[in-house]
């Protein structure tokens, strides 16, 4: 009996590792909210990264969190550094006009880096403005990559789902 579990354990680990080497690494998340306000106002909210703790839902995922600002906080190079219980991480702005933003950040967990490129794309729609979020990066990690990328793909899009929700308020409200 010990040894049929012990051969259906092997089994099961053995096609883990099959599937997860199948599995596609890559992942892409763009999520978008209508805001009934004109761009130049949502990017008053989303150009400044003083403002994005007032949208974003990180520091309430991560109650730890530390943020540190970079010496410019918007336009091209703004940047911003954080750490928290997990790892930490590195934002700078590559892209900040009237269109919106795009940046190149990384997560950082003991010493290794993953770097993923983000975007937040305003689009005038009559008197209102879509938002579109959207992030790319790869695991790259043999077998595990493409497990993460199941694991983290849905909890970003629900960050996303919860930070344009939040934006959409603030901006409205203002």
């Amino acid at each position: 009996m010990f040894r049929k579990i012990l051969l259906v354990l092997a089994a099961l680990f053995v096609l883990a590792i099959l599937v997860g080497l199948a599995l596609p690494t890559a992942f892409v998340v763009e999520r978008s909210i209508v805001v009934a306000a004109p761009p130049a106002k949502v990017h008053a909210c989303v150009g400044d990264l003083r403002r994005w703790s007032e949208w974003t839902v990180w520091q309430e995922s991560s109650p730890t969190m530390k943020t540190e600002l970079g010496p410019e906080t918007t336009g091209v190079g703004a940047s911003q550094r954080w750490t928290d219980a997990s790892g930490s991480g590195r934002l700078v702005f590559t892209r900040c006009d009237e269109t919106g933003v795009a940046y190149d950040m990384a997560f950082i967990d003991e010493g290794a880096e993953m770097p993923a490129k983000g975007a937040l794309d305003y689009a005038a729609q009559g008197g209102a403005t879509r938002v579109t979020w959207r992030m790319s990066g790869d695991f790259e990690t043999t077998v595990l990559g493409g497990w993460m990328r199941l694991l983290v793909q849905g909890r970003i899009e629900e960050d996303f789902d919860r930070g344009l929700a939040n934006l959409k308020r603030l901006v409205e409200a203002s």
